[in-house]
Order: structure tokens, then sequence, then C-alpha cells
């Protein structure tokens, strides 16, 4: 059966996605979902603005929208999962409706992969339901020039990006405690100058 949101062309990976997403945004906080985006992100670049959300697993959205709400001068980031998202779909009207300019990022490769590769219910049609709750955008990728063409307005605007199942293995599991995570992310929200409203 073919799916209706998979577009022909080599499949996106979530490396793609990450590497994208650092090089728009360097300075940008990242809250990423729990098992193996955490780990492809600390793997990728370890930095104090990352935080891995090591085993709370629904809730990338809502912690990125605390930090947006209390720094509406920084960009936010909030790297989900699809099996993520679909624990906590009730986070998509208070993302929009609360005026920030969060980026919700879903990479969507149709399975709890972190767990063993269950396929999720279905592929959802993320994008369709974050302008149902009234996002300013939805923009959906599946390959890597189509990521790299994408125009993300102000948000509160969401990414779904369809990618394939991992190509290696899952890389080394973060080595900072939780409260190592949030003492990091704490001092690069409370640094001088990032207490700057952005210009």
């Amino acid at each position: 059966m073919t799916d209706h949101l998979l577009t022909p062309g080599p499949a996106l990976s979530l490396t793609e996605v990450i590497g994208e997403l650092l090089d728009r945004h360097p300075d940008a906080v990242v809250v990423s979902t729990c098992g193996f985006t955490s780990r492809e992100l600390f793997n990728a670049a370890d930095r104090p603005e990352n935080f891995y959300l090591v085993g709370s697993m629904g809730m990338a959205a809502p912690v990125a929208l605390g930090i947006a709400l209390a720094r509406p001068g920084r960009t936010v980031i909030a790297l989900d999962g699809d099996g993520s998202l679909l624990m906590n779909l009730g986070v998509l009207p208070l993302v929009a409706a609360s005026g920030t300019e969060l980026l919700h990022v879903v990479v969507d490769n149709g399975m709890h992969e972190s767990t063993g590769g269950q396929l999720t219910v279905r592929r959802t049609d993320f994008g369709a339901l974050a302008l149902a709750a009234g996002y300013r955008a939805a923009v959906r990728v599946a390959t890597a020039a189509e990521l790299r063409a994408a125009r993300l307005p102000a948000g509160p605007v969401l990414l779904h990006a369809l990618t394939g199942p991992r190509a290696g293995g899952p890389g080394r599991r973060v080595t900072h405690t939780p409260q190592e995570i949030v003492a990091r992310v704490h001092r690069a929200l409370n640094r001088p100058d990032a207490l700057q409203p952005a210009s």
C-alpha cells in the first residue's frame, strides 16, 4: 500500500535534519525528545543549549514552549518524534495559542525506533493537525533537497520531516545527568548576552 505522505527520492535522515537545523540556527536552544533523537543530537553537537529529555517521552514541545515563553528573544526548537508527539497531541493548541516563535520539528520515521522499531499507529499528517490547532504555518519535507529549500516563517510553525529508519547504530548515550543538563541549559539561558532581546 502506498503511503500518501511519502515523496519519491532518497530518504531524509535524522542526521540531515539536525545538521540543517543547527546550520540555520546555531544559537538556538534545542529541546530534544528522548531516545535516539537525543542521542543523535548529542553525538552531532553537544552544546549547553541542548536540552536532552532523557526518558521524558511526549514532553519536548511542552518544555520548549516553557523556554520560549520565558525567553521570547531566543530561538527555541522542539525536536520531536512522531511517537512522542502522538503521546501528547494536546500540546498543539497550547503552542498555537502561545504567541511564541517556537519552531516545532517532528522527525517522523513511522516507528518507535528507540524501543525496537514498533510501528506507530499510522503515518500521521502532523502539518494538518498543527494548522487545525492554530499554528501559523506547517511545512512537510521528505528529502534533503526539500529540507534545504524549506521556508519557515516566524512561528509557531511546524516542520514535519519524513525520514527513513536509521542506517547506522544509535550512537553514544547522553553522558550528562539530568541535573547537569538542566544546569547547562540554565547557564546558557542566563548569560548576559543571552538575556538581550533579539534585534
